[in-house]
């Protein structure tokens, strides 16, 4: 598979049940995304509850140009299914310290784009203060043109934001004391 497909993981870790995968009908595609951080799964977690607010990618692109927050943002860990992540996802399931799962917003031109899409931020402890972050993403693509030419990009663009993503939380939580 190509590194689009499969950045920062390694094919055990694709095993793995992710609770994305209960969401999205008939998915055409699943990319994955791996990254270790030196921090404890609370800390980690905790900055993954502030994608409420903000993207943490590529704030130029993704957040209108204002950066995303390098301090926790107090309340924003209170998680309850039905919030609002990042402007065009729907939290769909959690659990503490483990894993975040989120589903495209339908109706919207972010859902008409990229077609019903879920993906799921899983943390895997592997040490007192190491834990592997893990995010699978499964799609179903919109049909058509726009469909096609996301199959094409989907990866790679995505693989682009998300690494950065992942990098930015991999130092926001090994800052943490």
């Amino acid at each position: 598979m190509s590194v689009a497909y499969t950045w920062g993981t390694e094919e055990a870790e694709r095993r793995l049940p992710f609770p994305c995968d209960r969401y999205v009908a008939q998915a055409e595609a699943p990319y994955f995304r791996g990254i270790t951080v030196r921090a404890r799964p609370a800390t980690l977690f905790r900055w993954l509850c502030q994608m409420r607010v903000a993207p943490y990618s590529y704030d130029w692109i993704d957040n209108c140009g204002r950066r995303s927050s390098r301090t926790l943002t107090p309340g924003l860990e209170h998680l309850a299914v039905g919030q609002s992540v990042m402007r065009i996802f729907t939290l769909v399931d959690f659990a503490k310290e483990r894993h975040l799962t989120l589903r495209i917003k339908h109706g919207t031109g972010a859902g008409s784009l990229f077609g019903d899409l879920a993906i799921t931020y899983l943390i895997v402890p592997e040490a007192s203060e190491r834990c592997r972050l893990l995010v699978k993403i499964v799609t179903r693509y919109p049909r058509g043109l726009t469909g096609a030419l996301m199959r094409w990009g989907l990866p790679w663009g995505d693989l682009v934001m998300m690494r950065r993503q992942l990098l930015n939380f991999k130092a926001l939580a090994e800052a943490m004391p």
